[in-house]
Formats: C-alpha cells, structure tokens, sequence
C-alpha cells in the first residue's frame, strides 16, 4: 500500500491490521476502521465514479452520508452485489469488492463522457422538449436509449440470500445522533433513570469530535470525552446506543424508523446473522441532534476530483489519517475552513492560499493561519478549478468594490477545500411536520414550532460553538427525561478557547467574470444540475421552489438535496429578485439515505412475502390433481381434471353430475366473523340493508352490505346462532375489510352498543354438499339431527354434531339446488371432508372447483361481489332491491340511496345474455351497444360482467350490467368484438329453475 498520503501519527484508524479489498478489479490495501473512500484516498485514488448525465469524472465530497458523487457497488454476483452505496460510508474488510458505476468500458475512460460537448443541448428540462420527431423513432430509437441510459447502478437480478430482522421497540427518549449534542442529551435522559435508545448512522460514536483535535471538554480531548461518555451510556441498563444505525423516518406519534447495518462490516459474518435490522421505535420524546452540513460552493468546475469540502478534508486528516492531497486551496465564506487549514499545515501539506468571499474576514482562527504563514487573500472568489481525472489548478480573481470580478490568477493545487458556511440538518424535523423558520443571521431555515413531542439541540438548530453545543443537548436530554416523568439536572463541562463556526456563509452561485456560457457550476452533483439551469427554470416561469426542482431535478436524487437545497435557492432568490425565505423550502421526504429493499422486507420474502392459506381440505384436493387458483391469500381448487380433461370439459362434467346427483365444494375460504353481545341484533340491522330483528333463531338471511354512498360492498349468508349471536359470512376476499369497516363503525359510531366481533374464517372448515342427493349423504352421517325438509328448510340452520364433532348445518345453496353448509372446526376439518367423501362415493359424488361453482352460480343468476358489481352498483342495480328494509330507521348507505341519482332508471342494471349462436360465449368485460354500425367512438349501454357455457342448459349464458336493462327485456343488444359484432337478447339474469323448487326438494 502506498503510503504518499498516510500520515503518521494521525487518525482512528488500526494501523496494525491490514485489509485488502479491490475496487474496479484493482487490489488495494487499507486499515481497520477505514471507509472504502478514505482507503482510496490513502492510495492516491481519488476518482471514484461518474456524473449521472454528463458522465463527468467525479471524487468524493464529503466524508458522510450526504456525499452525492462517490456512489459504488459493492459485492459480487448477481445477487450479493449491492448498487449505490457511498464509499464514505462504506467500511472495508478483508475480501470487499467495490465496483465503480456509471461508465463504459472504464471509470477511467467513459465514452459517455461525450455527453458534455452536448452539454448545451441538454439543459433543465430538455426532455419535456425532445424526443418528438419523428413520432415513429418513440419506440425503436428514443426510448430504448433512454431506459439504457437511466439509473446509476445495475439492480441485482437474483434473490437475495441475506436475512433481515425486524424489531418493535418503545422508549422514554429516543436521540437521534451521537455527535457531542446527542451524547450530552442521552447521557442526560440516561442519567435521570429514563429508557433511552441513542441513534447513530457512523460506526462510532462521537460525530465531528473525532476530528477535532483542539477542543478540550474538561481537559481532555473532544474524542476522549466521547469515549468516557460512550462507556458511562454503555454501563446504563436503561439505555441502548445503537452505532450503525439510520433513523430514516419520522412518522406520526413519535414513530421512528431505524435501518441498523449489522454485518456489511465483517469480512465472515455469522452463518444466519441478519445483515440489516428494521426498527420501529414508539419514544415518548424525541431529541434531534443530527447535526449540520457543511455547504459547497458552486462555480465552474467544482465537481472535479480533489474538490471538496473542508470539513470532509479535515475528517480524513484527523479520524482516518490520509491527507487528501499535497497542495491546498481553501475557499471560504466561513471560519471553519481555517481551523482545516491549520491542522493541514500541522500535517506537513502545503496550504498555498486561503481565498475568502468576506471583504475583511477577522477573528482567532483568521489570525492564528497568518502568524502560521499562510497567505489570506479576502474579497476573493474561485472563478474555476482545471483538470480533468484531478485538479491541478485554480483560477482565483478578487471581488471588486462595485461587485464584479477582476482579473483572475491561476494557482497550481492538487486539493481544493470548499466551505459556504453550514445548513442545519433539518430533514427528521420537517419528516415529523414541524414547521422550518428562516433564520436571518445565520441564513438559512432551522426548527420551529414541533408538530410532536420533540425537541432539537445543537447544530441542528444553529448552534454551533462547542459549549453551547453541549449545553444545548444536556438540556433538551434532561428536559426530555422530565416531560416522561423522571427528574434530572442537565450535566455540565468546562470548555477551553473554542472555535467560532457558523461564522459567514454564502448561498448561491459564486460571482464570476463575464457570462460563463461554457462554466458548468453544479448545484446538484448527482443529477448534473447546474447554476445555469436554475436559472433556466426561472426564466422559463417556474416561480414556486418546487416547481423548479421538479423541472431541474435539483434535491431529488438520492441525497434528498443535503449538498445542494440551500445554494438551489440561493441561486432561484437571486433569478426571481425575491429573498431566500420568500422563495420557500423544498419537502424533505423521508428516508433520510437510502435503505434496502430487504430491510423493508424484513422477513416477509417468498412465500411470507404473499403467505398462502391453505384450507383442511387442501392435501386431499390436490392428491386429486386439482388446479388451483389464487382467491386473496387463499389457494382455491378451480376444478378436478380427470383423464387429461382441459378445464372446459372438466367443468361441464362437474356442473351435470351436481345437478343430477351430488357434488361436494370445499367453502371453508368464505369470512366468518361471530357477531356476539346483548346489542348484536342492532348492530346488524345498523351495518346491513336488511332487517334482523324478527329473524327466528335457527334461520338464515341473506346479508348485503353497503358503504356510506350506497354502493354494494359485499354480501353473505348470516344465521342467528342465538339472540345474541349471528354468524356472519362475507365474500373470501372481503373478510378483512368487512370486519374492519365494522370495527371502525362499533368503535367510532355506536361504542354505546354491547357487541363484540371476532373473526372466525379459520375456525371453520365448510363443507358444501350440494345436489339433488345432498340429503341422502350427509342424514346418516349427522348425529340424532334431522335434517328433513320440514325440519330443516331452505335458509335455516342448526347446530348438532357429525361423526363426533361438532358442528353448525346451515341449509343454504349457491348453486341452486338441495344444499347444506357443513362447519366444523378446523382441526376436524379434513377427517369430517373424508367421511363426507365417502358417504357420497355410492351416490356418485364430484368434487366441484370454484370454476364450476361460478357457472351454477350464473345459471340461477346470483351474483358475485366484485363481479357483477364495481363499487357504483346499488342492491337495486344487480336485482336485490328486495333486500332493502322499507323500515328501518336507518343503516350504513340509507341516505345515500334515497338521492335521485341512485334511483335513476337509466342506470346499469342487472341482465341476462343470450347469444343468438348457443355455442359462442362471451368475452367478459366487453360492451354492449344498441346498432353495430354505429360510428366509433360507439355509445356502450354497459358490459358483460359474467359469461359461461351452460353444460345443463345446453348453450351459452352471460350476466350483464345494462343501462336501463330491466326495461330492455326481449332487446338485441351487440357486442363489438374485433372485425365484427356479436347479437345478444336481453333476458331474465335468471336461466335455471327460474322458481326455485329445486331448492326446496
């Protein structure tokens, strides 16, 4: 390893362990506790990927996680391999395999760097005003060009074998950061007796104490103090410090989202070890200390690599140990950038000038780098850096009285420092819908008025002298802690002579000389949007802040704006005439950084991803070699082929033999939910349309639900159990919502009535037998029921027990003939289906699938929720008008179906189809139309919601919905299919047993 920019004696890092890692295929070695960009740094590698548009070469920043150019990908394969990373976050290890992006063939040599001698023809915005002509190059040439182009990284295109755990967790005070504020607020909460939860993103705690080697906190050093401090929050039993650790989201109530990284650090993780933890955090109190940001400048070259920030540079000297180059220019608008420069010249690199934008900068830190002998040039600004792979040079001109610039000077560097004053770090904050205020002293926007229980501390709010700094955190920590009821006094530390950061400050585009056509000054580094291109959208009359970063792109990459926000509208205030907190602020949006896919997956992957339920009866049906077909989160059989039978004829031979004899259906997917209590009786007549007051117990109803506007929602069988009980059974995929909905009804709406609600779907295996023979099977298998026709009849129910176990017979049909509803508990379920099987064998019983249920269905003309109906049909629209009680005061959706509109009789209308040829069936979805020579675009009267082959009928059959249908019957109708058009009859929906006596049998 070289060690040309290794200096000795300096950094955090463990000299005395080697790592070897690779980047773009090249070996390279660096030191426990190195991120992959300082290790890089340490090399002499400084170019580190390329810009997403013009493919311009690009190095680091930053040295945290709002560094916008050196994204890589790391790992190998086409499943390990993980795109967009920060290499200033990324810790090497043994074996790392990073990968630069963005470029063709090499990072080196990019042929996409072609881009930027089309630069003018690519402004903001360029792609709302191309790609127009010809119109037939869309599909063959623009399009393909653009979707290879676009993205930074290549996606893994194989499973992820990593695992990832999740977490609920709930705490007093939750503090977000660990830098000197976050501590000095943890170690207060701490220290009161308070559960604690301290976040930090870095690997260790301590934020930019680790790279400060001059402040003294009690006499000892800032990272001394920290580690004192880290040890004492360790011992604590009430408190959990989490390194590592990203809070990305701030939700409603104090729920806070945490992304722990927990292995991407460890060359040999442990075999099943998570690699990421997902945490959600309920926290009584909230303290934000996540610190601030320090700002670049924007002029003409400042993305090329050896441009940085001075704070970044200051990092790597101090906690990592590289000097990111020999020869330094430091340009500033604040203070900052001095106490770099100085520790610069301490480790032997050669500071050749510091240029300030300040007309007469002044100061300790001003005077401490002239007694060092560097030269200070105030009232200067940088006009461009040269170079191309790296800075080699810089133009530097002085800001005249009248505020133009003069003659510029070049001055040889091979590192470039940056520094246009800090921008708090208000993105949690604004998460959490607190309200930002513009600071006019410092310039920028810090926190408000909290929309949740929160508090800000530190430089995260402006303040950024050290012992302010920590006063600030110890009283939001301890004032945190007394608000969860837990008393406590807020530390404090002795200080030594402090810096002054948060001194000057510039937002905006630097002043340059002449129009600088050709500058490229870049305000967003990751999506190439530059000076120019604000400017741009202003002129072109975007006004709002947010319209101009939609149409620039600026703040909408993947660093949400921390580098580039603030100067954004700098340069937008300047073009529109208008101050800065006039202009307004853009959104912050969570999440904070990125985070993977599979730490919001969690566990929920292949088959958790979308669990399969799977009902007692499952194993038997497919040992019948059923095909099946996904209903919600169930499985369902779709029909039982014997012999090779294609679906058509399986369910033509399935529909005949239940109509002639007996067929079995496993229902047990249908919701139940037990409606119990002394006031259940008024809670359904509330909820439902129909009336169940004078329902006996023993009997059954039809029940059809509604929502507030009147529409169908779903609908089921409901039996009373008892005075106080009903068993409800609802749509198989509406299970979940109807008992939600009634939920919010009994807890919003009427929490007087006594009734409790439990969902029962998997309680219950239902057996449906159905057919002329039902009867005939199942008497001998009830125990000491009966269940003739007088004492059972058509929509009643009795509870008894089968072969044992017990049991609730609900005598009801969806088919149309003789049928019973066998439900036992589950456990049972399959033992109970086996003795039903094997009773009904004799008779000549088919197992049936939801495919042929649907056709039985059809014939007899009963309706499927979903189907038939699509969240604008009333019950009068699909035929059930009946339903609807003339009497009740009133239930959910009465009103609404009282207004005209929902009595319109031109409104779609439940309707039969016949095909003048029996044998054609329909196409469900297609519309019907009055003439087939009507001209296009055609008036369709409505559609097809249902069409099958009726075996037992002998021709085809449809349901449809039709405007004004019932007053069409014995109309043709037609349905424009492709060249031609299909006549139909409206008819009665119902086709099969039009009275019912099969029913009743």
């Amino acid at each position: 390893m070289t060690k040309q920019y290794r200096i000795p004696g300096r950094g955090r890092v463990n000299t005395a362990r080697r790592v070897t890692f690779t980047f773009d295929g090249r070996e390279f070695q660096g030191y426990e506790g190195d991120t992959l960009a300082s290790a890089l740094l340490a090399n002499g590698q400084h170019l580190m990927g390329r810009s997403f548009k013009y493919h311009r070469p690009r190095g680091v920043v930053s040295a945290g996680s709002d560094e916008p150019n050196a994204l890589v990908a790391v790992g190998s394969g086409p499943a390990l391999q993980t795109p967009n990373l920060r290499a200033t976050q990324v810790e090497i290890h043994d074996g790392l395999v990073a990968i630069s992006q963005n470029r063709f063939p090499c990072l080196k040599f990019d042929l996409g760097a072609v881009n930027t001698l089309a630069a003018p023809l690519l402004p903001a915005g360029f792609y709302y005003k191309t790609f127009m002509w010809p119109r037939s190059f869309w599909d063959k040439v623009y399009e393909p060009i653009i979707r290879a182009s676009a993205g930074l990284g290549v996606a893994p295109t194989a499973p992820d074998p990593d695992q990832y755990a999740f977490r609920y967790e709930h705490c007093d005070v939750l503090v977000v950061g660990a830098g000197p504020a976050g501590l000095a607020a943890a170690l207060a909460a701490g220290r009161a007796g308070a559960r604690v939860i301290v976040a930090d993103e870095t690997a260790e705690a301590g934020g930019w104490l680790l790279s400060d080697t001059t402040s003294r906190i009690d006499g000892k050093t800032g990272a001394a103090w920290a580690r004192e401090v880290v040890d004492e929050l360790n011992a604590m039993p009430n408190v959990r410090l989490l390194t590592r650790c990203t809070a990305f989201n701030y939700g409603p109530h104090n729920m806070v989202a945490l992304n722990e990284r927990l292995t991407d650090h460890l060359a040999h993780p442990t075999v099943g070890q998570p690699k990421e933890r997902l945490w959600q955090v309920r926290a009584k109190e909230v303290v934000l200390a996540a610190g601030a940001l320090e700002r670049p400048l924007v002029f003409d070259g400042n993305d090329r690599p050896g441009v940085m920030l001075a704070t970044a540079a200051r990092t790597y000297l101090n906690r990592y140990g590289v000097a990111c180059g020999r020869r330094a220019i430091v340009v500033t608008a604040d203070d900052a950038a001095y106490r770099v420069a100085l520790d610069l010249k301490d480790a032997g690199v050669t500071v050749a000038a510091i240029a300030d934008l300040r007309p007469a900068p002044d100061g300790a830190l001003v005077a401490a780098a002239i007694r060092a002998g560097i030269t200070v040039l105030p009232n200067t600004t940088i006009q461009r850096a040269h170079g191309l792979n790296r800075v080699c040079s810089v133009e530097l001109a002085q800001l005249l009285p009248d505020g133009s610039v003069g003659k510029g000077h070049q001055w040889r560097a091979d590192l470039v420092l940056m520094s246009g004053g800090f921008t708090p770090s208000v993105h949690m904050f604004s998460q959490s819908r607190g309200k930002l205020v513009f600071d006019e002293e410092l310039g920028v926007y810090v926190p408000g008025q909290s929309a949740e229980r929160e508090r800000s501390a530190g430089a995260c709010r402006g303040v950024y002298r050290l012992d302010r700094v920590l006063e600030d955190g110890a009283r939001a920590g301890a004032e945190a802690a007394a608000a969860t009821g837990f008393d406590g006094s807020a530390p404090q530390w002795q200080t030594g002579d402090l810096d002054e950061p948060g001194r000057g400050g510039f937002a905006g585009a630097l002043p340059r000389r002449g129009k600088g056509l050709r500058a490229m000054a870049f305000v967003d580094y990751q999506n190439d949007v530059t000076a120019k291109d604000v400017k741009l959208a202003v002129r072109e009359g975007f006004r709002s802040i947010e319209h101009i970063k939609r149409y620039t792109t600026t703040g909408m990459a993947t660093d949400q704006g921390k580098s580039s926000n603030v100067n954004a509208l700098g340069i937008a205030s300047e073009a529109l005439g208008r101050p800065v907190e006039k202009v307004g602020l853009t959104t912050f949006r969570p999440p904070f950084t990125p985070v993977t896919f599979g730490a919001f997956a969690g566990h929920a992957r292949e088959f958790l991803f979308d669990p399969v339920r799977r009902t007692a009866a499952d194993g038997w049906a497919r040992d019948r070699g059923a095909v099946f077909e996904d209903v919600g989160l169930w499985q369902r059989a779709r029909y039982f082929p014997i012999n090779g039978e294609d679906m058509e004829t399986a369910v033509r031979r399935e529909c005949l033999a239940t109509r002639s004899a007996v067929g079995i259906f496993d229902a047990s997917t249908l919701g139940k939910i037990e409606v119990v209590g002394p006031d259940a009786a008024t809670f359904m007549n509330r909820m439902y349309v129909n009336g169940w007051t004078k329902l006996a117990v023993g009997r059954c109803r039809y029940g059809l639900l509604c929502r507030e506007n009147g529409f169908v929602y779903d609908d089921g069988v409901v039996g009373r159990v008892a005075a106080d009980r009903f068993h409800v059974t609802t749509t198989t995929g509406g299970a979940a919502g109807v008992l939600n909905m009634m939920e919010d009804y009994l807890q919003t709406e009427w929490p007087d009535l006594d009734v409790w609600l439990t969902s029962t779907s998997e309680e219950w295996s239902v057996i449906a037998v159905q057919g002329p023979l039902a009867r005939k099977v199942l008497a001998p298998l009830v125990d000491g029921l009966d269940i003739s026709a007088e004492a059972l009849p058509h929509m009643s129910m009795a509870e008894g027990s089968i072969c044992g176990v017990p049991m609730r017979l609900f005598r009801v049909s969806f088919t149309g003939e003789l049928g019973f509803e066998v439900n036992v508990p589950s456990r049972h379920g399959r033992r109970i289906w086996d003795a039903i099987w094997a009773a009904g064998e004799p008779h000549g019983m088919t197992p049936y699938g939801t495919e042929t249920m649907h056709v039985l269905r059809a014939e007899k003309g009963y309706i499927v929720v979903g189907q038939e109906t699509d969240g604008t049909a009333t019950p009068d629209d699909v035929g059930c008008g009946w339903a609807v009680s003339k009497v009740k005061k009133d239930f959910v959706g009465k009103r609404s179906l009282a207004l005209p509109a929902l009595k319109a009789p031109d409104r779609l209308q439940l309707v039969g189809l016949l095909t003048l040829d029996p044998s054609e069936v329909l196409e469900e979805g297609t519309q019907l139309v009055a003439r087939p020579d009507e001209a296009v675009p055609m008036h369709k009267l409505g559609h097809v919601t249902s069409s099958y082959f009726s075996a037992t009928l002998g021709h085809s059959i449809a349901l449809a919905m039709v405007a004004g249908g019932r007053a069409r019957m014995g109309e043709t109708l037609y349905v424009p299919v492709e060249g031609r058009s299909i006549p139909v009859k409206v008819t009665n929906p119902v086709f099969y047993d039009v009275e019912g006596a099969r029913l009743n049998v």
